[in-house]
């Protein structure tokens, strides 16, 4: 059990963390979520004791051992073989190795009398048991299984690790924690450094582990399939869900329209009791009951808000060229570095106009090189590209945020993609396609957020209108909003689009059409991701191999699981009926205060026009409606508040153990 208990932290004046409490429950599986900045790997540092709180306390039991993969391979470990940096997992082994070790040879020199032997052997027997219980003796076989199925090739596992680049120790340091076997598993996007095939992988090891996992993640694949409950950071505050991502959107979804009614039946309600203080205070007979009034008044409590987490960006592509039926063709081409040792060889790839291809498969085996033969940044050795009749390339480098000159203004920078002599007549329109208007095209680029410098970077592609978008990891540095925002601009766009990504739910949503490349093969699918699933062979898909298997977890737990979930579905069948009652009911009352705000406008229109009326039916009929409103608000807030009882009592249901 994890326990934060009134923390804060704050950075250069800006409060990240106010007062936050929240309790993670052993065995639980947690997403944490929210904007980028908001806090979440704070939360991590504070749990592993890197980050101190500025107020407040956290309890993690003694015995417990945290795992974390760290965002970079100390300078120590780099010269260290891929394997022997890998399977050093565990810290603790060193000292218990060391300390069994000396006893061994206490016990070699002998002169030892019957107590101190007895305890030395006792020692010794719990060192051994402890050292066997942590996995000393085949940490190196579940390192060399982990690194081959997170995509390594067997024959580098003796490189050292400063051969490989920065993404590829990311993934050495992944394995390196997983087969620790930690009782809590914090992962900070993991699948940032991972292919579709070892995402894909990771989420079957992680159904399987045993201990408590928490997980950063704007996956929404990883979010989905593994975690059971989200806490959204957001705004200093971190707020729990009882469910997993899906229940999380819909509930965040709910709370939000329920509190922007609250609020708007709260300030009516104060605008009303304003306007009467205004008219009492002027009439001394009055003033005790205005007094009154305003005492009432300061007791209202506000209704916050939470920072809406929508993206409030746009991404919408301007209309493609017409094109021909196909946008291009790759015939017989190998590729490689030398022409002794090839990446891709004797491919063909057909691309009708249209398509929305997704190349997938492990790192290193020439996904993006294809993409940049296809766009002409690279040639081919042998074979050719033919691109389409009229077809227009517009080409998205994985290192998008890199190519940004940070301090050019967005408008500058976006004139700077028009070609030589081009007109800049249509250039505000494009920006306004992509979500910059009036002052924000003044922005400098260095300040701009990872979802602002995407949409640059597309505003640039358009400002020629492409119709063969050909995309390299175009989700990366976006957070989950931004994601679906952009995924489902490409799902419209007419044109056609090759892209690479490592988020199999934006894979999903996107592609018709897999081509999927495996050592030696590049092999189309004429479907989607299911599809493509579906059709290829399981035997060719990586096994969970150091994970606690299904019939390991005994059927003790399958049935205790069981009989919780029918404990859940009782329990929430019981209060399903009052609770859409209350719904309905708060749904219908204030449709009615909506109704009413609406008469009363249109008498004090009447009353207020100067025409010739029947002031004093007017002004009596008014009166009937600000006393309906009173009460028909009185019978919103007794409802809200029943309403309110009835989603707690769902989600302590939800949250049981």
């Amino acid at each position: 059990m994890i326990d934060f208990q009134n923390i804060s932290k704050s950075y250069g004046g800006r409060d990240i963390l106010k007062e936050v409490s929240f309790r993670v429950n052993s065995g639980e599986r947690v997403g944490i979520v929210g904007p980028n900045g908001a806090g979440k790997s704070t939360i991590f540092g504070i749990i592993t004791g890197t980050v101190r709180p500025d107020a407040g306390v956290v309890a993690i039991p003694r015995d417990h051992r945290v795992g974390i993969m760290r965002q970079k391979v100390d300078a120590a470990d780099l010269p260290r073989t891929l394997l022997d940096f890998t399977a050093d997992a565990i810290p603790e082994l060193h000292e218990y190795t060391r300390e069994l070790h000396e006893i061994e040879a206490k016990m070699d020199q002998g002169g030892l009398d019957d107590a101190e032997l007895s305890r030395l052997l006792r020692r010794h027997g719990y060192l051994q048991s402890t050292i066997e219980h942590l996995g000393a003796y085949h940490l190196e076989q579940e390192a060399s299984e982990t690194l081959g199925n997170l995509g390594f090739d067997p024959k580098s596992l003796d490189r050292p690790v400063k051969e490989f680049s920065g993404g590829w120790q990311m993934r050495a340091a992944l394995a390196r924690v997983l087969i620790s076997h930690p009782d809590v598993l914090l992962l900070d996007e993991p699948s940032n450094y991972l292919d579709v095939p070892a995402v894909e992988w990771l989420c079957r090891y992680l159904n399987n582990f045993p201990g408590t996992l928490i997980l950063i993640s704007h996956d929404r694949f990883l979010l989905r399939k593994l975690v059971r409950v989200i806490l959204e950071v957001n705004s200093g505050a971190v707020t729990r869900y009882a469910g997993g991502y899906d229940y999380y959107c819909r509930e965040r979804e709910s709370r939000q329209k329920l509190l922007e009614s609250a609020k708007r039946n709260l300030d009516r309600k104060r605008e009303q009791m304003e306007r009467v203080i205004d008219r009492f205070r002027a009439k001394s007979t009055k003033a005790a009951q205005a007094k009154s009034w305003m005492k009432k008044l300061d007791k209202l409590e506000e209704v916050e808000l939470p920072d809406k987490l929508n993206y409030n960006g746009v991404i919408r592509f301007p209309d493609p060229p017409d094109g021909g039926i196909e946008a291009a063709r790759i015939e017989n081409i190998s590729f490689g570095y030398t022409p002794d040792n090839l990446l891709l060889k004797d491919v063909s790839l057909d691309i009708a106009a249209g398509d929305k291809i997704a190349f997938i498969g492990y790192n290193g085996l020439g996904k993006t090189t294809l993409l940049k033969l296809l766009v002409g940044k690279l040639k081919p050795l042998a074979g050719r590209v033919v691109l389409g009749h009229h077809s227009v390339p517009g080409y998205q480098a994985q290192e998008f945020t890199e190519l940004l000159n940070d301090d050019l203004t967005v408008y500058d920078a976006v004139r700077g993609a028009l070609p030589p002599a081009a007109s800049t007549a249509n250039l505000m329109n494009v920006l306004g396609s992509f979500g910059f208007s009036g002052d924000e095209t003044e922005k400098r680029c260095g300040v701009l957020s990872g979802g602002e410098r995407i949409r640059v970077q597309f505003a640039r592609l358009f400002v020629n209108p492409p119709n063969f978008l050909i995309l390299d990891e175009p989700t990366t540095h976006l957070d989950l909003a931004a994601r679906e925002l952009l995924q489902e601009a490409l799902v419209q766009f007419p044109g056609t689009v090759c892209f690479v990504s490592h988020d199999i739910e934006f894979v999903r949503r996107v592609a018709t059409t897999i081509v999927a490349l495996t050592p030696g093969k590049v092999t189309k699918y004429f479907g989607n991701y299911d599809y493509y699933l579906e059709k290829s062979s399981s035997a060719d898909q990586p096994s969970i191999k150091g994970g606690a298997s299904p019939a390991a977890s005994g059927a003790a737990t399958e049935l205790t699981a069981k009989e919780r979930r029918q404990q859940r579905a009782h329990a929430r069948q019981e209060i399903s009926g009052a609770f859409k009652k209350a719904k309905e009911c708060v749904a219908a009352l204030e449709k009615k205060l909506d109704k009413l705000s609406d008469e009363k406008k249109v008498l004090v229109a009447k009353l207020s026009s100067g025409m010739k009326l029947d002031f004093a039916a007017l002004k009596k009929e008014l009166a009937k409606v600000e006393n309906d409103i009173t009460a028909t608000e009185n019978e919103w807030e007794s409802a809200a508040t029943e309403l309110e009882a009835l989603r707690q009592e769902n989600d302590r249901i939800n949250s049981r153990e």
